[in-house]
């Protein structure tokens, strides 16, 4: 359950209007804003518009749930919608159910550093509840809003009986005393109900983008998959989607 520092890498490229370049060996992912005319995005944006800039999202959860697409993908959409994003990501033993944390910088006005502040995350989204509250712990204040995935992923340590892990009940209790706002919701069981539980990291962003915490929606969200996946894959991720807009 402990996080070890020496298990980490920091992560980067940047992205600038759909090209990609590295810039070093630890790296951090800026994502510019795009230099276009008024879009469906950008209505989007006018609509639920963030409350303070910079928002700073963290995504966090174990490896192989689909951390990693989930931040592209909203970072996609917000860009598409006229901010500027920068991700700094963190991949722990991922092939081994390890942590796996992004944090998402978003602005108007200027890229930032990809690294958000303790105790300066604005929206806390766990794919796995213990790795949730371990970062509200460390990342979260009093006016932080939280969007968890109920479904448990017991790291090898509880499996062996070296660790403990909280119960549900005492993960809500906690969520409701340290932060504004939560919802816990099981996107894996709509994930499985789909055929696929990664497609529970489709559910998570369905579910924010109802939330309207974040200026995204269905159809900033069926734009950026189609730049990427086959149509087929877009329907199961659109039904994905719509699963998780309905948990709220």
């Amino acid at each position: 359950m402990k996080h070890r520092v020496s298990d980490t890498k920091l992560h980067s490229k940047v992205y600038r209007g759909g090209s990609e370049s590295p810039i070093s060996k630890t790296q951090c992912i800026e994502i510019g804003k795009p230099n276009c005319p008024a879009s469906a995005g950008q209505d989007v944006a006018t609509r639920h518009a963030p409350h303070k800039d910079p928002m700073n999202v963290i995504i966090t959860g174990v490896g192989g749930q689909g951390n990693v697409l989930a931040s592209r993908v909203l970072a996609g959409m917000l860009v598409t919608a006229g901010y500027f994003v920068t991700i700094g990501e963190t991949f722990g033993m991922s092939q081994r159910g390890g942590s796996v944390m992004s944090h998402l910088r978003i602005s108007r006005e200027s890229v930032l550093s990809p690294q958000i502040p303790q105790g300066r995350a604005d929206i806390i989204i766990g794919l796995e509840p213990a790795e949730a509250l371990r970062v509200l712990t460390r990342y979260g204040h009093p006016e932080v809003v939280a969007l968890i995935n109920s479904r448990v992923v017991y790291p090898i340590g509880v499996i062996t009986g070296e660790l403990s892990y909280p119960s549900l009940a005492e993960i809500e209790s906690t969520f409701k005393k340290l932060t504004a706002r939560s919802w816990i919701i099981d996107a894996t069981v709509a994930a499985v109900e789909l055929g696929n539980p990664i497609l529970s990291n489709i559910v998570m962003i369905g579910a924010l983008a109802k939330t309207a915490l974040l200026p995204i929606d269905r159809r900033a969200f069926e734009k950026e998959i189609a730049k990427d996946m086959a149509a087929d894959k877009c329907k199961i991720n659109l039904r994905a989607f719509d699963a998780g807009a309905g948990m709220i």
